[in-house]
């Protein structure tokens, strides 16, 4: 563990207390950081991923007896934008 001083924003951290339900400053923000790391390694796992072309053409007769689900529009589903 690294001990650190720092000056940091009460309002920022009380609300970053709220919304990740932490009792404590320390807890609050080693979860921030632990959140952010997972984030990074999300965002890499996705890059690694998009990096690689994938042919989902002719899916719905590879798939069990009878053939499957048609996964050949999945990737330009995935990238449309939600709507809420």
């Amino acid at each position: 563990m690294t001990r650190i001083t720092v000056e940091i924003d009460d309002s920022l951290l009380h609300h970053a207390q709220r919304v990740l339900g932490t009792k404590t400053k320390v807890a609050t923000i080693n979860e921030a950081l632990r959140l952010q790391a997972v984030r990074a390694r999300a965002a890499d796992i996705i890059a690694a991923l998009d990096s690689v072309e994938i042919d989902l053409t002719g899916s719905a007769d590879s798939f069990r007896y009878g053939g499957g689900r048609d996964l050949s529009s999945a990737e330009e589903r995935a990238r449309a934008p939600r709507v809420a």
